[in-house]
C-alpha cells in the first residue's frame, strides 16, 4: 500500500479530527448533563512540540463554559509553602466538566529533576529529600490519580513527543519569522542542552506513572495535524465508552412538561 503524500496526510488528518471536534461537542453536552463525571486533559511535552496549538483545534468545538485550561508556570510563594499536588489540586475539573492541564504536577518528576536547584527551593525537610525522592514522588502521583479516577475523574495524559531534529527547526521558525519571535526563549536553548537528561527523567516518568486507571499516551508530535487528530481521537472515544446519558424525567417532571407547553401555546 502506497504512502500518502505529506499535502494529502495533512488533508485526511484534518477532516478526520474535524469529525472528531463534532463529536467532541455532542459528547461535552452529555458529560454535563450526565453529571457523574469530569474528564481531566493533561498535556506534557517538550518545547515546540505543539501543546498549545493542539489544546486550541481539538478543544474548537466545545463549550468554553463547561471547559478550563490550566497553565502551571513556575509556582508561587504561596504555592511553595504549600504541597506540590496542592496547586493542581485546587485546578481540577467539577462534575460535568473538562479540565486541561497545560503542562502539570509531573513538572516535579521532570524539571525539578533536572534541576536540583528548585528542589531546594521547596524547602523540605532534609530527611524526605534522597535517593527515592523520585520513586516517592510517583508513588504519591499514582495515588492522587488513582483517589480521582475513584471520585469520577476520568484522566487522560498525552505526551507529546517531538524529536530533536523537528525542534531544532521549530526554534529556526520562531527565530527567522518576526511574527514568531515572542514564542522564543534563550532559555530554550538551555533546556535543549540537556535534551538527553531529559531523556531519562520522561522514560522512567512514563514507565512509573502509566497506569491501567491513567494511562500515558505517547503522540508523535512531528506531524502536527497527524498529533491533533490521534489526540481527538482518543478523547472522543474515551467519552463515548462512558455510555454517558441525558437525564430520565419522571411521570411527575413529565407532566409539568406537558402543562407548560399547554400553558405556552393557549396563550
Amino acid at each position: 500500500m502506497a504512502a500518502l503524500s505529506e499535502r494529502k496526510l495533512k488533508k485526511s488528518a484534518k477532516k478526520f479530527l474535524k469529525a472528531r471536534v463534532s463529536e467532541l461537542a455532542d459528547a461535552q453536552e452529555r458529560l454535563y448533563a450526565d453529571d457523574r463525571y469530569s474528564l481531566l486533559l493533561i498535556f506534557q511535552a517538550r518545547d515546540a512540540a505543539g501543546k498549545d496549538s493542539t489544546i486550541k483545534h481539538v478543544m474548537s468545538g466545545v463549550n468554553p463554559q463547561g471547559c478550563q485550561v490550566h497553565s502551571f508556570k513556575a509556582p508561587s510563594k504561596e504555592e511553595l509553602d504549600h504541597n506540590y499536588l496542592w496547586r493542581c489540586w485546587k485546578d481540577l475539573p467539577e462534575r460535568g466538566r473538562i479540565g486541561i492541564f497545560n503542562r502539570s504536577y509531573y513538572e516535579e518528576v521532570l524539571v525539578v529533576r533536572v534541576n536540583p536547584a528548585i528542589l531546594e527551593g521547596q524547602k523540605l525537610p532534609d530527611e524526605h529529600v534522597d535517593e527515592h525522592i523520585w520513586a516517592e514522588r510517583y508513588e504519591d502521583i499514582n495515588a492522587f490519580e488513582r483517589h480521582m479516577v475513584r471520585n469520577g475523574t476520568v484522566i487522560l495524559k498525552f505526551f507529546l513527543h517531538v524529536s530533536k531534529d523537528e525542534q531544532k527547526q521549530r526554534f529556526l521558525d520562531r527565530l527567522n519569522e518576526p511574527e514568531k519571535n515572542w514564542k522564543f526563549s534563550t532559555s530554550d536553548l538551555r533546556v535543549r542542552g540537556n535534551w538527553e537528561i531529559y531523556d531519562t527523567a520522561y522514560q522512567d516518568m512514563l514507565a512509573a506513572t502509566s497506569t491501567e486507571h491513567a494511562p500515558w499516551y505517547i503522540i508523535p508530535a512531528d506531524h502536527k495535524p497527524v498529533m491533533r487528530a490521534l489526540v481527538g481521537h482518543v478523547i472522543v472515544q474515551t467519552l463515548t465508552g462512558l455510555d454517558l446519558q441525558y437525564p430520565t424525567l419522571s411521570d411527575e417532571e413529565l407532566a409539568r412538561l406537558d402543562a407548560a407547553r399547554t400553558q405556552l401555546m393557549n396563550e
